[in-house]
């Protein structure tokens, strides 16, 4: 028989995290092996326990889910994450799917969709809670349509679409230059060739590409 997952859950209302906590608990193959009021004790948490599974709340006090999710991501941290939300809003899975959130839940769901949530994610799969099926489609559609409209994002290298990215999220050339372990320079050229395999020119275009189009990069 295989280890359990291992999880932490993040959320800070007492009474609806304990009752994630006895979802978890319930199913022999979970182990619960902390929980968390606000975005920095989880990222403590995560630090100390190295779950396999962080499930976090959007909003919580000191950091976000999405700040926390940020913060793990930038320090590449292997944990897959699962978003608990009370809204469906496309504008908030955007920034979820941009950010490589491996689930999205919505808060009334979770009692049946926690469980199928952390199977899909543990299998190297990204879950959708079943009625933002519809925003989903309409982000697949609009992706396509942008790869018809600037063919040369197929020719992007794995590196120039790290970047473009980071571009996304507003990080400059010395920013990213730090992330990567590289020279400011080498940044400067991916963004040259970037500029040129998209047909951009001026010299905010590339800034204005990514930062509109950075739920599909």
């Amino acid at each position: 028989m295989s280890n359990p997952l291992r999880i932490v859950i993040a959320d800070d209302h007492p009474i609806f995290r304990r009752g994630l906590c006895d979802v978890i608990e319930t199913d022999p193959t979970l182990r619960l092996v902390g929980q968390a009021a606000n975005g920095e004790e989880v990222i403590e948490l995560i630090g100390r326990e190295s779950p396999d599974i962080a499930i976090l709340d959007v909003h919580m006090p000191k950091l976000t889910g999405l700040q926390v999710a940020r913060k793990l991501r930038d320090a590449r941290t292997p944990v897959k994450l699962v978003l608990l939300t009370m809204y469906e809003d496309e504008s908030l899975l955007n920034e979820a799917l941009d950010l490589g959130i491996d689930a999205y839940v919505l808060k009334e769901n979770a009692a049946e969709d926690l469980i199928q949530a952390i199977r899909a994610v543990a299998a190297g799969k990204i879950f959708i809670t079943a009625s933002m099926t519809g925003a989903l489609l309409r982000l697949r559609s609009e992706s396509d349509d942008l790869h018809r409209e600037r063919p040369g994002l197929q020719r992007l290298t794995p590196t120039e679409r790290k970047i473009l990215r980071l571009i996304a999220d507003d990080r400059t050339s010395k920013e990213i230059a730090d992330l990567l372990g590289c020279a400011v320079r080498t940044v400067e050229t991916h963004r040259q060739n970037m500029s040129q395999k998209l047909a951009l020119s001026g010299s905010h275009s590339l800034l204005k590409f990514a930062y509109e189009n950075r739920s599909f990069l």
